[in-house]
């Protein structure tokens, strides 16, 4: 399978797809957390729809040449929320499941951290690849051929502001 290359317009309708997929399910969630960085979109605009509070756990986990070395999972010390307490019915979002560590350490880390409050977790994407040892409860996409997906946000990581031509 070829890579895939969404447009911005398209990586929206995904989003609006997911979001639809999950409001079918009838499940009631009361908080997101989104894995940042991929998740950040996902998660910022299921927020808005569903009007849920946001919640943010970054973590890295690809590097290298083109940021496209999977390297060991990190994530940061703290969530980054708004409300006092986390929610207790979480929806786990991110862009994409690919070996599906990330999906399952970030489980892992919230049930360590916050595992008192939290009742249910369920988690949604937008693409599920075959090769992930992950299968979300929520997806738009299942990619049984692993493509490389290159999000319509990734071109900004081979830029520099001095390369915006920016005039003052």
């Amino acid at each position: 399978m070829p890579d895939l290359c969404p447009s911005w317009s398209e990586y929206h309708q995904k989003i609006e797809t997911l979001a639809a997929k999950i409001y079918q399910a009838n499940w009631d969630f009361n908080q997101i957390v989104c894995i940042a960085k991929g998740g950040l979109r996902v998660g910022d605009i299921l927020c808005r729809i569903y009007g849920k509070p946001l919640a943010i756990l970054s973590a890295s986990s690809y590097g290298g040449v083109d940021n496209k070395v999977r390297s060991s999972i990190k994530f940061a010390s703290h969530l980054t929320m708004t409300t006092e307490q986390l929610g207790s019915r979480l929806l786990l979002v991110d862009d994409l499941v690919d070996s599906g560590i990330s999906l399952q350490e970030a489980i892992k880390w919230l049930q360590q951290d916050y595992g008192e409050v939290i009742e249910e977790i369920r988690t949604g994407v937008i693409w599920y690849k075959g090769s992930s040892i992950f299968i979300p409860d929520y997806y738009v996409d299942y990619l049984p051929d692993n493509p490389w997906i290159y999000q319509p946000f990734e071109h900004y990581e081979q830029m520099n502001p001095a390369e915006l031509g920016l005039t003052e």
